[in-house]
C-alpha cells in the first residue's frame, strides 16, 4: 500500500495534556501517525474545559488533537493497565507530560516502558527536565519562561516585563518532542534501539537565546529589555505611524538601501552611521531619523510598498483579525478553515511542515472522550464487542459524546 504520508504506518501511544505535548504530537498526526491519545476518567485533558466552548466542546482542545483517537482508559485499575501494557508493546513511540516522576508512579516509566518493549522511543515533556534542583516543581509555559531569562528581556526598560499572548514556550518544546523523536526513530530504523528523550520548557525556551546569553559569557554585561527596539542592532525595531506600527530592519547590506528610500543616500555614506557598531552607539539619533521619515509619510501601506523596492526588511504590526484574512496566508494554507461537527468552520493555524510529495492540509476531525475505545481495543488487541462492554460495565472504559 502506498504510503499516505511521511509517518504512515508509525504508531503513538500519546498520554499528554494541554499544549506541549499535544503540540508535538499533532505535527505527527498532520504527518501520518496514528495517535491514540488516552485520556483518564472522568474528564480526560483538561484543554476540553478551556475556551473557547461552544456547546460544550472546546475549540482549544479541538485544534490541539484533531485526527488523533480518544482512548479513556482508567489506567488505577489493573484490567486498564493490562490494556496499556499490550498497547505499549505494539507501538513505536510514547510520549507524556506529566511532572517528573508521575508517569513511573502510573506504572508507564521508561524502565517499564523499555522492558514491555525495547524498540519504543519514549519522550517526556515537562517544564525544568526529569533531573536537576527545579525538576519537582510545578510550572508552565510562563513559568519556564521567566525562568529562562525570557520574560525578562520583554517589555520596556523602565517599566515592568510583558507576556506574550500566544503560547511560545509549549509549541516550540513540541516541535523539539517532535524532532527529537523522529531523529530517534531514524536511529531505530537503522538498527538502534529505543530511547529515552527528556525534552523541557526550560531549555528549550532557553535555546531561543540567540545574542543575549554569549554577550553575557564574553563581555560580562547582562543584556536587559529594549523595548520598541533592539539593543544590538540599529535600526531594528518598531516604529509609530498614527496608531499604528511599523517594523523596520536594516543590518549593514540594507542601510544604504533605507537611507535611499527616506530620500537620503547621502546618509548612507557618514561616517557616523556606517557600521551597525557606530550606529548602535548612536542608536537615538538614527531611531530619530527613521522616526522622523515614518512620521511623514501617507500610511503604513505606503511605507511597507516603498521600502519592499528598496528590498529593506519592513512589515506592519498586524492583529489576528487582519493575519486570518491575509490573501498569502490563506493561499499556503497557514490559515486554514476547519470543520467540526459541533463547533462548525472556525479558523487554525495550518501545518508548517511541509513535504513536496504530501500535502499539508490533510482533513482532520477531533475525537469526543473516549470516542475510539472500541475501535483501537478491537483493531490492536483483538477484544471482542462483549470484552469491550464488560470493561465499560466495570469502569475500566469510559465515554462522553458531550466533549
Amino acid at each position: 500500500m502506498a504510503m499516505k504520508h511521511i509517518l504512515t504506518g508509525f504508531k503513538v501511544l500519546d498520554f499528554t495534556h494541554v499544549l506541549a505535548g499535544p503540540a508535538a504530537t499533532r505535527l505527527m498526526v498532520e504527518m501520518g501517525a496514528e495517535v491514540i491519545k488516552v485520556e483518564f476518567p472522568p474528564l480526560g485533558d483538561m484543554s476540553r474545559a478551556l475556551p473557547t466552548i461552544v456547546d460544550g466542546r472546546s475549540a482549544y482542545y479541538v485544534q490541539q488533537n484533531r485526527g488523533k483517537k480518544s482512548l479513556c482508559v482508567n489506567l488505577k485499575t489493573e484490567e486498564g493497565k493490562a490494556l496499556i501494557y499490550d498497547l505499549i508493546r505494539q507501538v513505536d513511540v510514547v510520549i507524556e507530560n506529566f511532572a517528573p516522576g508521575v508517569a513511573a508512579r502510573l506504572g508507564i516509566g521508561w524502565e517499564k516502558v523499555h522492558e514491555l518493549n525495547p524498540r519504543v522511543v519514549m519522550c517526556s515533556i515537562s517544564a525544568f527536565g526529569q533531573q536537576g534542583p527545579l525538576s519537582s516543581l510545578p510550572g508552565f509555559d510562563y513559568i519556564a519562561q521567566a525562568y529562562a531569562g525570557v520574560t525578562g528581556m520583554i517589555g520596556e526598560p523602565d517599566a515592568a516585563p510583558s507576556l506574550p499572548m500566544l503560547g511560545l514556550g509549549d509549541v516550540t518544546t513540541g516541535v523539539h518532542a517532535a524532532a527529537a523523536i523522529g531523529y530517534a526513530l531514524l536511529h531505530r530504523e537503522r538498527g538502534g534501539e529505543g530511547q529515552y528523550l527528556d525534552i523541557s520548557l526550560l531549555d528549550s525556551y532557553f535555546h531561543c537565546h540567540e545574542i543575549n546569553v554569549a554577550l553575557y559569557g564574553l563581555t560580562g554585561r547582562v543584556p536587559t529589555r529594549a523595548g520598541h527596539h533592539h539593543y544590538a542592532v540599529c535600526p531594528l525595531g518598531l516604529f509609530k505611524h498614527g496608531e499604528r506600527y511599523v517594523c523596520i530592519i536594516a543590518l549593514d547590506p540594507q542601510w544604504q538601501s533605507l537611507c535611499s528610500a527616506m530620500g537620503q543616500p547621502a546618509l548612507g555614506k557618514d561616517e557616523r552611521y556606517d557600521s551597525n557598531a557606530k550606529r548602535v552607539e548612536r542608536a537615538s539619533e538614527v531611531i530619530a531619523l527613521v522616526q522622523a521619515w515614518v512620521d511623514k509619510q501617507t500610511s503604513v501601506e505606503s511605507i511597507v510598498e516603498l521600502l519592499a523596492e528598496y528590498h529593506v526588511p519592513c512589515a506592519p504590526v498586524m492583529s489576528i483579525a487582519e493575519v486570518c484574512n491575509m490573501p498569502h496566508m490563506i493561499e499556503r494554507g497557514t490559515v486554514r478553515r476547519i470543520s467540526d461537527p459541533k463547533l462548525g468552520e472556525f479558523t487554525v493555524p495550518g501545518m508548517p511542515l511541509r513535504f513536496s510529495g504530501f500535502t499539508h492540509e490533510a482533513s482532520l476531525e477531533g475525537a469526543y472522550l473516549g470516542h475510539h475505545n472500541e475501535e483501537v481495543l478491537r483493531a490492536m488487541l483483538g477484544l471482542s464487542s462483549e470484552r469491550i462492554e464488560a470493561l465499560r460495565t466495570a469502569g475500566v472504559l469510559h465515554a462522553n459524546p458531550g466533549t
